[in-house]
């Protein structure tokens, strides 16, 4: 597999080029530690192409990473998910299209429908003890889509915070069904087409979708793809990224993806077939002490409260016999590893949470009861956020209307949505998790 854009940044960073263009750095360090990052790090001069207008060396590389899974088209994005997030609900906007959206969103979601002015319309999944997780009900969307009179567009995220993934072959054939478009954040699910038998949401029958590189692949944070199964979106995609994106992308992230193409070419399959038998072997030895959640293998998701534990005692435990986790509440933890693990690594993991729960306080087993509904709208999101707000106590927010979603990210998903009414149930799910003062409109 080509590298085009690694190769012609490492030819430009030896070649002794006087660097008269942006950045001001001019790839001089100012640590010697960090020369290789400053070194690599340019702007769109002659050969390097603009990620935007590509036609030479991110063209090529992004072709390469189309063919290894599969697209129609694949693009890079240096912003995150977040950007791609921003580019597949333009696109629908720009069909005129109905969108409707399972709720356990990532607040990117509500921002851009702020920023397109999108009436979002709802579906609740059926949680499991919080709102970061849920099973999207097929016989719900396609109530709602039956009685959608316009063209529409289903948006889900598969695997969710928890690692658990949707039925995306049932729902893309709900939408095919319908004329609607199904768009996919699978920003947690960049690994998914290499199983053995694919579960990335292309293979499986989405339009569009999304995948964060950096969150399951060795990329730099901010690298991330859109991918479309449609030729007719393929060159929609980049004007619709770049409504949103810097003029200048990061380089460096750009090379990162570049290397990501030959790691899945060579290597990550192997990698795959290797930690999943880590992985379960884990999940084993501590079968009877620890629940964990139904999700896709690399997310380690321990359902604290149900095993008799308190999810953010255990993971303070963790990160003082040397494990930083990616997130724990009271319910629950979530631990990531990737198929770039090692077996050294599920040992550590293995000592250092046989030692945390040595030392963490046993519990009542407790299956939280949970209950979502959704609150009344007063304003649609766009007028919202963009209406004068005061941050207030959760405590005093009944019957306001939600302004701007600050929830913490991670897991970043929202419990009112902006133009929702605040009521005592929100307050209460505010509070379960720790959220203290909430963004209302004046």
């Amino acid at each position: 597999m080509t590298t085009p854009i690694y190769d012609f940044i490492q030819k430009y960073a030896s070649s002794g080029t006087l660097r008269c263009h942006m950045p001001g750095h001019k790839g001089i360090a100012p640590e010697g530690g960090t020369k290789e990052l400053y070194s690599g790090d340019i702007t769109e001069i002659s050969g390097a192409d603009s990620l935007f207008e590509a036609d030479d060396i991110i063209a090529e590389s992004e072709r390469n990473m189309a063919s290894l899974y599969g697209t129609a088209a694949t693009v890079y994005s240096a912003g995150g998910s977040t950007l791609c997030i921003q580019a597949m609900l333009t696109i629908m906007k720009q069909e005129k299209r109905r969108i409707i959206a399972v709720r356990n969103v990532h607040r990117s979601f509500l921002n851009t429908a702020a920023l397109l002015d999108l009436d979002v319309e709802w579906i609740l999944p059926r949680y499991t003890g919080g709102i970061l997780s849920g099973e999207i009900e097929i016989s719900a969307v396609e109530e709602k889509l039956r009685s959608c009179e316009e063209p529409a567009c289903l948006y889900v995220t598969s695997p969710d915070y928890t690692g658990r993934l949707a039925d995306i072959k049932g729902l893309s054939a709900v939408c095919r069904r319908y004329g609607a478009r199904l768009i996919v954040d699978n920003a947690h699910g960049a690994h998914l087409g290499f199983f053995e038998e694919s579960l990335h949401p292309i293979a499986l029958g989405a339009d569009m979708c999304c995948d964060s590189a950096h969150k399951m692949l060795p990329a730099l944070t901010g690298a991330a793809m859109l991918h479309t199964s449609r030729q007719e979106y393929a060159s929609l995609l980049k004007p619709a990224m770049s409504l949103f994106a810097s003029t200048s992308p990061s380089y460096p992230v750009m090379v990162s993806l570049d290397l990501c193409n030959k790691y899945i070419a060579g290597e990550i399959r192997r990698d795959i077939a290797e930690n999943l038998v880590h992985l379960s072997r884990f999940r084993e030895s501590f079968s009877g002490r620890l629940e964990f959640a139904d999700s896709e293998p690399f997310h380690i998701t321990v359902r604290a409260s149900e095993s008799g534990y308190d999810g953010a005692e255990l993971a303070e435990l963790l990160r003082k016999n040397g494990v930083e986790c990616e997130y724990a509440d009271s319910e629950l933890i979530v631990l990531l590893s990737s198929p770039f693990f090692r077996p050294e690594d599920y040992a550590r993991l293995s000592e250092a949470l046989e030692k945390s729960l040595a030392s963490a306080g046993r519990y009542e087993k407790n299956i939280r009861s949970f209950s979502m509904k959704l609150p009344e709208k007063a304003m649609r999101i766009r007028e919202a956020v963009f209406s004068t707000t005061e941050d207030i106590d959760v405590e005093n927010s009944e019957g306001r209307i939600c302004g701007a979603v600050r929830v913490p990210c991670p897991p970043a998903v929202p419990i009112a949505a902006s133009g929702e009414i605040i009521d005592r149930n929100c307050i209460n799910i505010f509070k379960s998790y720790g959220i203290s003062t909430v963004n209302v409109v004046k």
